[in-house]
C-alpha cells in the first residue's frame, strides 16, 4: 500500500519527502490520538510517556479498547519486532522504549520477532549467514539493552521459531489472496516468492494469545495490520490495536528518514563520543541564520531544526527545559552550534549507559530466546 501525498511517500518498507501526519491519518484511515485517550492512559498507567505528552504518538487503532480491556481486567499483549541486516540506529531502537514502557506499567508480555529471513529475501547484498546469525545476534543484544522483563518478554528468530509459527502462518495464508497482497504492498512479477510468503509470517505472532494485541510502531507497518484485522475475528481472535509513531527524522533534514546504507543520515548504536559529536556537528541540518548577527536578529526555526527534533522526540525529557531551549532558539539568544552541542551530550550520555546495558546483555540472550518463563511457555506451545 503506497501512499503518495504530494511531496511525501510511505510504504511497508520506505518513507520519503516531509511527512503531512494529519494526511497519513486521513490516507490510513485510522485515529488522532487525542487529550481524552492521554488522560485516561495517563490514569491507568500513573504517568504519561514522553511519547505521549509530546504527541508523537499520533495515531492509533482501537486504543480505546486496549484501555477498556485494562479496566476489565482482560489484559492484552505486545508485539514488535526488528528485521537484521546491519547495525542499528537511535531511529530504530527508540520505538522500543515505548513498548517497554508499556510493559512496566501493565505486566504484560511482549513479543519480539527478529525477521531475519524476511531482510535476507529483500537484500542482495545480504548473505543468509550474515542475517540470520551476524546481525539477528548483534540487534538482539541491541534489544535487550533496552531493559524488558526477562519472563514477560520472548525474543524469537523467525528462521529458528518457524516451525511453531509455519502453523499459524499457514492458516493466515489461505485467507489472502495474491490480489489483495499485490495491491497491499505493491508486489511486482520480480518479487521473489518468498517475500510475497512474508506478510502471512509477520501477522502469525498477532494469534500468540486470545487476547488483544498492541503494536507500537511507524504508521508505514500499518498495512500488515490492516490486513489482520480483515481476518482476525473470523480465525477466533481480536483484531489487534496499533499505536502510531511518528518517525525520527535524519541528521540531514526532517524530509529525509534515517538509513544505515548513509551514515550521515544516523547515530548507530555503536558510535563513539567523537563520532557522535562529528556527524551531529557536521551533517545536524540547522534551522539557524546564516551568520551570527542574523540569528541574533531573527532567531532560528525549530520546527526544521533537527537537533532539537531530536531533542524534542526523546533525548530531553523535562517538558520545562524543552521549552526554554526552544524560546532562546527561536529568539536568537541560543545559537545552531550551541544547540548541537545539548544534543552531542544527551546522545553520549544516554549511549554510555546503553552499551554497559548491551555489554551485559550477552548473559541474557538464551535467556530472553529459550530459558525466561515466556520463552520456555512459547517453545512448549503446541
Amino acid at each position: 500500500m503506497v501512499y503518495i501525498v504530494e511531496d511525501f511517500s510511505i510504504t511497508p518498507w520506505e518513507a520519503k519527502g516531509k511527512i503531512d501526519y494529519n494526511k497519513l491519518i486521513e490516507q490510513f484511515g485510522t485515529k488522532a490520538f487525542d487529550e481524552t485517550l492521554k488522560n485516561e492512559l495517563a490514569s491507568l498507567a500513573g504517568e504519561m510517556h514522553i511519547f505521549f505528552r509530546r504527541n508523537i504518538v499520533f495515531s492509533h487503532r482501537d486504543f480505546e479498547l486496549i484501555l477498556k480491556d485494562i479496566k476489565s481486567g482482560q489484559g492484552f499483549f505486545l508485539y514488535t519486532g526488528r528485521a537484521p541486516g546491519g547495525p542499528m540506529h537511535i531511529g530504530h531502537i527508540l520505538p522500543f522504549y515505548l513498548t517497554k514502557w508499556l510493559q512496566e506499567k501493565f505486566k504484560v508480555n511482549v513479543y519480539i520477532m527478529i525477521a531475519d529471513e524476511e531482510r535476507y529475501l529483500q537484500r542482495d547484498d545480504l548473505t543468509y549467514e550474515d542475517a540470520t546469525k551476524k546481525w539477528a545476534y548483534d540487534n538482539i543484544l541491541d534489544i535487550i539493552a533496552v531493559g524488558f522483563d526477562e519472563n514477560r518478554t520472548f525474543i524469537f528468530q523467525d528462521t529458528e521459531y518457524i516451525s511453531k509459527l509455519y502453523p499459524k502462518a499457514l492458516r493466515i495464508a489461505k485467507k489472502i489472496n495474491f490480489s489483495l497482497a499485490k495491491a497491499v504492498f505493491g508486489f511486482e512479477n520480480s518479487t521473489n516468492i518468498g517475500i510475497i510468503f512474508y506478510p502471512a509470517i509477520q501477522m502469525a505472532p498477532t494469534f500468540f494469545e486470545k487476547r488483544r494485541c498492541l503494536i507500537p510502531a511507524g504508521i508505514d507497518q500499518d498495512p500488515y495490520w490492516r490486513i489482520q484485522r480483515d481476518i482476525a475475528e473470523g480465525m477466533g481472535y481480536y483484531k489487534t490495536a496499533a499505536l502510531h509513531l511518528k518517525l525520527i527524522p535524519a541528521l540531514t533534514g526532517i524530509w529525509e528518514k534515517m538509513s544505515t546504507s548513509k551514515p550521515e543520515t544516523c547515530i548507530f548504536l555503536k558510535d563513539d563520543e567523537k563520532t557522535v559529536s562529528s556527524k551531529i556537528m557536521k551533517h545536524a541540518y540547522s534551522g539557524g541564520q546564516a551568520t551570527i548577527e542574523l540569528h541574533r536578529k531573527l532567531g532560528g526555526n525549530p520546527e526544521v531544526d533537527v537537533s532539537f527534533q531530536w531533542l524534542y522526540y526523546f533525548f530531553e525529557e523535562d517538558d520545562a527545559k524543552i521549552k526554554k531551549i526552544e524560546e532562546d532558539y527561536r529568539s536568537g539568544k541560543m545559537l545552531s552550534g550551541e544547540l548541537k552541542q545539548i544534543l552531542v551530550e544527551k546522545i553520549n550520555k544516554f549511549l554510555t549507559v546503553f552499551r554497559e546495558k548491551r555489554e551485559n546483555a550477552k548473559e541474557l540472550v538464551n535467556v530472553f530466546k529459550y530459558e525466561g518463563k515466556l520463552a520456555k511457555q512459547m517453545w512448549e506451545m503446541e
